[in-house]
């Protein structure tokens, strides 16, 4: 069985689906069971979007891909420095 993917908007939906079926009186265990994860899924979407709002996972996600982006591109940098600083010292 494959694993699904959540959005962060689906995320901090079900994280509130929990909080609400809590101020109601269920256990956290029965409200992550009605919503179909585990308990280690729940504390650690709630550890990363606890106080998020849904633009600001949005906000989040897309930061998240830009130091990505970026931390590649200094590497791929790096790289290329060392190989030409090795050229030029003769070590070919």
């Amino acid at each position: 069985m494959g694993r699904k993917t959540y959005k962060a908007e689906e995320i901090i939906a079900h994280l509130r689906e929990v909080e609400v079926r809590q101020g109601r009186g269920e256990s956290i265990a029965a409200a992550v069971k009605a919503i179909g994860i585990t308990d280690q899924t729940y504390y650690r979407w709630r550890r990363e979007y606890g106080g998020l709002k849904i633009d600001q996972a949005k906000r989040l996600k897309e930061l998240e891909k830009e130091n990505q982006r970026l931390r590649k591109a200094v590497s791929d940098l790096t790289l290329d420095k060392m190989i030409l600083a090795e050229a030029a010292r003769g070590n070919f």
